[in-house]
């Protein structure tokens, strides 16, 4: 998934895996950080909620597969699946549908350099939503070099040639929606987790309900130029729509299904402090994909602005020194 690591995962027992946990945590950032790629070709063919919506379908037919394989099974009681639904909107419906809108205007080099600005959107709302938290110096000011390093990509200085406001926009609400999200469900779901791929795959069920939702009404209000909520772009034909709807299930199954059990499998070898840097190497990823295969470019103001970025949420995540215990 395009997504933010969550801040903590609980995993049942397995036997150890062959694969040691460094493989897996590299090839968790090669996944999640071409999902931007794979997004912009799923434009091709496609428009940004039926790119979201096959992404979600196809990611929680992956998961409840693996849930069953597994002998897991889903949260039960009201209470969990109202929280539910609303994670599945912050961490599901609505950011993958910004992200993939994002870059009908904006690269998908730059939109995963927007999906970097995720923690220091987290630590701002777990600030309001958990009143226990205190940020401590480095960490404020790691916060205000990180809204100016966003200042930077912008270029409000320049006339012409900036990025697109309201497509580099729709990255940082996406990434501010995961931040409220995971801290949504610090604060209301880690007791009801009953771990492993339960509350993902519920999550996921949710947003595929949503999503349901959403996609008839985008058909209702869009019928005098679409077909059917699964009809293809007018400029679309049967051949050139493969690879873009391959795309787009391939960013499901694996970008959602595989890459959750790797997520899994490398907190439970190395910690979930070791876990959540992933989020670090995406953008790295999606700029490099960006550049490479689809000759995206960015200008020194992106780089920059995405390096101060990066740092800042380097410092955001990293863990608090406890004071040494004073001898009696």
């Amino acid at each position: 998934m395009t997504a933010a690591a969550p801040p903590a995962l609980q995993v049942p027992e397995v036997k150890a895996a062959r694969v040691p946990w460094q493989v897996k945590f590299l090839f968790l950032a090669l996944i999640w950080g071409s999902s931007f790629l794979l997004m912009k070709i799923g434009l091709g063919s496609l428009a940004p909620l039926q790119i979201s919506g096959l992404r979600i379908f196809a990611g929680v037919s992956a998961l409840l597969v693996l849930l069953w394989a597994t002998r897991g099974r889903l949260p039960r009681g009201r209470r969990t699946w109202g929280h539910l639904m609303v994670t599945g909107f912050v961490l599901g419906t609505l950011p993958f549908s910004l992200f993939a809108a994002s870059e009908e205007h904006v690269s998908s080099a730059l939109a995963g350099i927007g999906n970097a600005t995720t923690p220091l959107a987290a630590v701002l709302i777990s600030l309001a939503l958990l009143p226990a938290e205190r940020l401590p110096r480095p960490k404020v000011a790691a916060v205000l070099a990180g809204f100016l390093g966003v200042l930077v990509i912008l270029q409000p200085w320049e006339a012409v040639g900036r990025p697109d406001p309201l497509g580099f926009g729709m990255t940082l609400v996406a990434g501010a929606s995961y931040g409220l999200g995971w801290t949504y469900v610090k604060r209301f779901l880690q007791r009801d987790n009953p771990g492993g791929l339960s509350m993902p795959t519920a999550q996921l069920l949710t947003a595929a309900a949503q999503m349901l939702v959403v996609l008839a009404l985008w058909w209702a209000i869009s019928r005098d130029t679409v077909a059917a909520p699964w009809s293809l772009r007018p400029d679309a034909t049967a051949s050139s729509a493969l690879w873009p709807v391959v795309a787009v299930l391939a960013l499901g199954v694996v970008g959602t299904g595989l890459a959750y059990v790797l997520q899994f499998d490398v907190v439970r070898a190395a910690g979930p402090t070791v876990g959540t840097t992933v989020t670090y190497l995406i953008p790295v990823v999606s700029v490099v994909l960006g550049v490479t295969l689809l000759d995206e470019t960015l200008a020194w103001p992106q780089l920059l602005g995405a390096a101060i970025v990066l740092a800042s949420a380097v410092v955001i995540g990293m863990p608090r020194r406890r004071r040494a215990a004073t001898p009696a």
